[in-house]
């Protein structure tokens, strides 16, 4: 497996670049997949990230071989989009994998709009996403097109279920169109997608006490009864919290300029990060379910926000994430990398110039 983009950013930090030349040996070592399982965090996309983020300074690092994965990159891309324009022919329900930000389409789609923009794959993957979020019948029922046929845990249960959060749900779909809108990467459809996705976001959005909430999934037991079995928000995390639902949100305002959505988001945001009960249920520093990945997040979404009401929360957070103990695995999104990495943003208050937490879909 390739390590994630993250691991070989952060020694560049301490000045050297030698233990990136091993551990960069290390992961093409042996074959590196170009089948249609290689994804953003396995294969030759993610060593194609990585390669990119070790050149952001401009210098040409890895040219030759950054081209070779580029290639293969865009060509899986497209294979991908192929197969999964057949399953929306046949009427059938995806599985999460399919259009994912860490398995899917969406994450390939990512490092395409980052990194090589101008190749056509990318058209391929946004075209391929509003095509996702047309809505499927099945079993005579209508259900959103990102409806998965098994469970949370990948397990086949009937009925299947819908997914919120930004790492498995539709939140990373809504974020990548919506930074390719920014930036100007537009196919036919892509407005109505990015309308479509809010809309059903807005509709399953739970006013709590302390603010506004979504569910992690929901069943179609749930979706029948258009309410949700949990009474309270889930752990605010960046995977399946309403730090990364709350960010896609924003992105989309930008670039729609609804500005009535952007203050929404952001202070459904804020109400998350100034909630106690919430902020407990972190119990670690990583990048997809710690403090680590709340911080990254909440402070890209205080860079883009209209006040400076996240300000505060996201300097309190600085705290909260040097306060766990470091991790002994080194992992990028569940280990002592994505902490560092975070950690760097924190104590120098400015974007990465890697850019690597473009791997989180929230910039």
């Amino acid at each position: 497996m390739t390590p994630g983009p993250g691991n070989y950013v952060i020694v560049h930090s301490a000045g050297s670049w030698e233990p990136v030349k091993t551990w960069l040996a290390a992961s093409a070592q042996a074959e590196v997949t170009a089948l249609d399982s290689a994804c953003l965090t396995y294969g030759v996309p993610a060593l194609a990230f990585v390669l990119h983020a070790a050149g952001a300074d401009g210098q040409d690092r890895y040219c030759v071989a950054r081209d070779q994965l580029d290639a293969a990159t865009s060509a899986l891309a497209h294979r991908r989009v192929k197969a999964a324009h057949a399953r929306i022919r046949r009427g059938e329900t995806p599985a999460f994998a399919e259009y994912d930000l860490l398995h899917g389409l969406t994450g390939i789609g990512v490092h395409l709009l980052h990194h090589t923009p101008g190749d056509d794959a990318l058209a391929a993957v946004l075209s391929y996403l509003v095509a996702l979020t047309r809505p499927l019948t099945v079993d005579g029922e209508r259900l959103p097109g990102w409806w998965c046929a098994h469970d949370p845990h990948r397990l086949y249960r009937p009925g299947g279920h819908a997914n919120f959060g930004m790492a498995h749900g539709i939140t990373g779909p809504l974020a990548l169109l919506s930074q390719a809108l920014r930036r100007g990467a537009v196919v036919e459809g892509q407005h109505e997608a990015v309308h479509a996705i809010t809309s059903w976001l807005g509709q399953w959005q739970q006013h709590g006490d302390r603010g506004p909430w979504w569910p992690q999934t929901i069943t179609r037991e749930e979706a029948a009864a258009s309410r949700p079995h949990v009474t309270g928000p889930g752990r605010p995390s960046w995977c399946y919290g309403t730090p990364g639902i709350t960010r896609a949100l924003q992105l989309s305002a930008i670039a729609t300029a609804d500005t009535s959505l952007q203050h929404a988001a952001e202070n459904a945001l804020a109400a998350c990060l100034c909630d106690d009960r919430q902020l407990a249920q972190l119990t670690d520093a990583s990048l997809c379910h710690g403090t680590a990945g709340l911080f990254q997040t909440a402070w890209r979404a205080a860079q883009d926000a209209r006040t400076p009401l996240l300000d505060g929360p996201v300097h309190r957070l600085t705290d909260a994430l040097t306060s766990h103990h470091a991790f002994e695995d080194t992992a990028f999104l569940e280990g002592a990398a994505g902490q560092a990495l975070a950690h760097s943003t924190a104590i120098h208050d400015r974007a990465p110039a890697s850019g690597w937490d473009a791997c989180l879909a929230i910039n």
